[in-house]
């Protein structure tokens, strides 16, 4: 197993390396100049201006040597500056790590605590109406673009009904207090959810009907034990790998579903500045968003990956 884990790593520094590659040139052969957006409308047309800022900033070097100086730094531990307000990057991230992660964490749990259940329900009651229902609701929520249904969930609930909040993480004037985070996080969280909810219903339902019908777990209700203890003893702890394999792999799409939400509510997070950042080229953040995010993709399926052996012990990494 420490083999295996430490191989992975090494795979994952190139795949690392080469993400940020191809981000940094496709930020680079964006149209625009970067530097517009850090001084004035006046200075802008300034040529001399222009050339003393892009040599200040490095963009008069070619495209090669500035990835490879980028990198350089990053691996002293510095992230560079903001172009737009020079603030330092690794601090702006640190300030908005926090926001993001509540707001993922709350959207995996309610998927994982709503997902699966409602897709052992389905699976026991295959073909019912219960279970057609909970499949037309699943290829809604598959279908259905997350920033539709922000939209449409933010003039319904926010404008027009005004359960909740507009935007935001607290309201404003007001002293922070956890009912009103968790005011202004329910609607974002439960948007950010639904496309994983119906993921973990969709999978949950289909392994459970692939071991339910298993001899083990015949052979489990022939000794008389009771049905939950067959459900979620025999059955679902078999049923899990994929259902793992699905919670690992979803948290690419939560992180690009959060970019959309975050920017829709006006959520403090890392997706709403990093809107930000491509909107203005601005590249050093742009680069250490995308740095962090790649990091942490590889590292949520290697854990993934890991979590095999502990479901499964006939899993076994040489």
């Amino acid at each position: 197993m420490i083999q295996y884990i430490f191989r992975r790593i090494f795979i994952n520094i190139p795949v690392l390396i080469g993400i940020t590659m191809v981000v940094f040139i496709a930020i680079a052969l964006a149209p625009g100049d970067p530097m517009s957006s850090f001084i004035s409308p006046e200075l802008a047309t300034d040529p001399a201006m222009l050339a003393r800022m892009r040599a200040e900033f490095g963009f008069d070097q070619p495209l090669y040597i500035r990835y490879f100086n980028w990198l350089a730094q990053v691996l002293q531990g510095n992230l560079g500056y903001r172009i737009k307000t020079y603030d330092p990057v690794l601090r702006v991230i640190v300030e908005r790590i926090p926001a993001t992660l509540l707001l993922m964490s709350s959207a995996l749990l309610i998927g994982i605590t709503v997902g699966i259940p409602l897709g052992i329900y389905s699976a026991l009651k295959k073909y019912s109406l219960p279970d057609m229902i909970l499949t037309a609701g699943v290829f809604l929520g598959v279908s259905t673009p997350a920033f539709l249904i922000g939209l449409g969930s933010l003039f319904l609930f926010c404008l027009q009904l005004r359960w909740f909040p507009a935007g935001g993480m607290h309201t404003l004037g007001q002293e922070e207090s956890l009912l009103d985070t968790l005011h202004h996080l329910a609607l974002p969280a439960l948007i950010l959810s639904a496309n994983y909810v119906a993921s973990m219903l969709r999978y949950t339902r289909a392994s459970m009907l692939d071991v339910i019908s298993e001899q083990y777990v015949t052979t489990a209700r022939a000794k008389g034990l009771s049905e939950p203890i067959v459900i979620l003893r025999h059955a679902l702890r078999n049923a899990l790998i994929p259902i793992v394999t699905v919670i690992g792999f979803s948290i690419p799409n939560l992180l690009a579903g959060a970019v959309f939400t975050e920017t829709i509510f006006a959520w403090p997070g890392m997706g709403s500045v990093f809107v930000d950042g491509v909107n203005s080229r601005d590249f050093p953040l742009v680069m250490g968003i995308t740095l962090i995010t790649a990091t942490t993709v590889l590292i949520c399926n290697l854990l993934t990956d890991i979590a095999y052996a502990f479901i499964n012990p006939k899993i076994r990494f040489g």
